[in-house]
C-alpha cells in the first residue's frame, strides 16, 4: 500500500516517537523512508522602523544544526543519511512540496496536544492533513 514515506519532524523530545511510528509502518509495507525537519526563516518586526542587525550566519548555522540533528536521528532509526532532508521555508508548504516531489504515499508528523489558542490557530498536522494529496498519520504526542 505505502511505497513512500515521509516523516517530518520538528527535532523535539517527541521526534524519536514520531520517527519509531513512522519507521515501523514502513518496515511493515517495505517503503522507502525520507526524514524532513523544515527550519523556518528568521523574520525580523521592525519596531519604529528600526532593523536589528541579524548576522547572515545565523540561518546558516541553524540549518547546520539542524542537519546534524536530522542525520543523528536518522541513524538511530535506520535511515541513510542522503533520505533526511533540510529543507527552508514555511513548515506546512514545504512538507507538501516534498511528499508530493517524491510522491509519497503517507506522511507522517506529530499532533501536539494544543489546548486554548494553539487549538483556535490550528497545528502543523491538521495544515498538512488538509492539504495533503496523500493519507496523513498524525502521531499523538504528549509533551
Amino acid at each position: 500500500m505505502f511505497r513512500n514515506i515521509l516523516i517530518a519532524v520538528d527535532l523535539s523530545e517527541v521526534s524519536a516517537d514520531v520517527c519509531a511510528r513512522g519507521v515501523d509502518v514502513a518496515r511493515h509495507y517495505a517503503a522507502d523512508v525520507t526524514l524532513l525537519h523544515v527550519v523556518e526563516p528568521i523574520i525580523i518586526d521592525p519596531v519604529y522602523d528600526v532593523l536589528p542587525a541579524i548576522p547572515v550566519e545565523l540561518e546558516e548555522r541553524h540549518v547546520e544544526n539542524a542537519r546534524r540533528e536530522l542525520a543523528q536521528l536518522g541513524s538511530r532509526f535506520g535511515i541513510e543519511r542522503a533520505r533526511c532532508r533540510v529543507e527552508m521555508g514555511s513548515t506546512k508548504a514545504e512538507i507538501i512540496r516534498l511528499a508530493e516531489h517524491l510522491r509519497a504515499e503517507l506522511i507522517v508528523v506529530a499532533s501536539h496536544s494544543r489546548r486554548g489558542v494553539g487549538r483556535l490557530l490550528g497545528s502543523t498536522a491538521a495544515s498538512v492533513l488538509h492539504a495533503a494529496a496523500c493519507d496523513v498519520l498524525a502521531v499523538h504526542v504528549r509533551e
